[in-house]
């Protein structure tokens, strides 16, 4: 993964040597998608965040690692986003030899700590449904926290590396001197922490992602145990059992959509990473065997903007997906924040989390409310709820 916000020297021979630039259109483009890409990217992952951080019922291992990667993207957003924005500006580097450093530094920090919270939740999800006895235990948020924390420890040492592998670069043309953020020594010594970085943090993620996502369709999509109360003949059948069997069977069911629903989410947030960073990727392992990398300005703006656009993107797979994280983003917003406190009143409790419930284990409760509204319907002139 090469650095996202320095101009490569050659392409900067191919603008200012010849004294010709990209068209008018080229700087439109880039300007334009990446602030409206980075602006919703800041805003949708800071209230991500804020929801989990604000939320008690929303802090369950899940909400974690999500919380985790939308912090994740955030410094990816501002610290390869955002400085690309004044190299469009004033072509050159403007953040000197300490901004060259961390810039960078923090820039692989984001990415790879947002590989890393994605296999964690793949992880936790599949010990929350494959192994649901063992996960009352495992599947613990302190043990999610602790988790995180040795994520971006880890990371942090990792990425240190880059503050001794990049430095200011300073190159006469015509008539003018670019600075930029360049490496210390030829491009070929870095093609090792190159593919180290492809293994680790793309090709691992995903591979373990297939397999594990594979295994926890089988439970939940292969189930024989029917999932849909609302067919006449199924409505029957509960109907003729004992209150209690009805009461149990309708929390087994409830539990099945809730996973169903997260797992289906969590699936769409993975398939995102991997069709969004694939174009950058792919672009340094070929740019690796040519003599003559590939440095055309609008192949490298759509491979940053695909990498952007993965760090933006994830808040608003939430809210399309998640009917808990859509009402608790409204609360936050104070939008519907009376609705909300009043539909806590009938005697049920309610959970604004991702995760499924584990029994006997109050740190995993989750009802799903449209569950809820559909069995146990509010008394007339209540206020109405959030549904899907």
């Amino acid at each position: 993964m090469e650095n996202l916000s320095y101009y490569n020297e050659e392409q900067l021979n191919k603008v200012f040597g010849k004294r010709t630039e990209p068209s008018d259109g080229y700087w439109v483009a880039s300007m334009s998608l990446i602030l409206m890409i980075c602006g919703v990217g800041i805003l949708g992952n800071a209230m991500v965040a804020l929801v989990v951080l604000s939320t008690k019922h929303m802090r369950t291992p899940t909400n974690c690692y999500l919380m985790s990667l939308a912090i994740a993207d955030l410094v990816v957003l501002m610290a390869a986003g955002l400085p690309n924005i004044t190299n469009t500006i004033y072509r050159s580097w403007i953040y000197g030899h300490v901004g060259c450093l961390s810039i960078t530094y923090f820039q692989y920090v984001g990415i790879n700590v947002s590989s890393c919270s994605i296999t964690a939740f793949t992880i936790e999800r599949y010990c929350a449904i494959c192994h649901s006895m063992k996960a009352q235990f495992i599947c613990t948020t302190s043990r999610a926290k602790k988790i995180i924390l040795l994520v971006w420890a880890f990371t942090c040492l990792y990425c240190v590396m880059w503050f001794f592998l990049l430095d200011i670069k300073q190159t006469l043309y015509q008539d003018m001197t670019v600075v930029t953020c360049d490496y210390r020594v030829s491009r070929k010594f870095y093609l090792p922490i190159y593919f180290l970085d492809f293994f680790l943090f793309y090709i691992v993620p995903l591979v373990l992602a297939t397999v594990l996502y594979w295994m926890v369709s089988r439970i939940l999509f292969l189930d024989p145990m029917p999932t849909d109360l609302t067919d006449s003949s199924k409505r029957t059948r509960h109907r003729s059992l004992p209150q209690q069997q009805a009461g149990d069977c309708l929390t087994s069911n409830t539990t099945a959509t809730s996973r169903k629903q997260v797992t289906k989410m969590l699936v769409v947030v993975v398939i995102l990473f991997a069709l969004l960073w694939m174009p950058s990727r792919t672009l340094v392992v070929i740019n690796s065997f040519l003599s003559q990398p590939i440095t055309n300005p609008w192949i490298l703006l759509f491979c940053h903007i695909c990498i952007y656009l993965n760090s933006a993107i994830n808040p608003i797979i939430y809210n399309l997906k998640s009917q808990k994280f859509r009402a608790a983003f409204w609360k936050l917003n104070k939008c519907e924040e009376k609705q909300l406190e009043k539909a806590g009143g009938y005697g049920v409790p309610l959970n604004y989390s991702l995760k499924e419930p584990f029994n006997g284990s109050p740190d995993h409760f989750n009802t799903e409310p449209e569950d809820i509204m559909e069995q146990f319907p509010p008394p007339q002139g209540s206020p109405p709820y959030w549904h899907e």
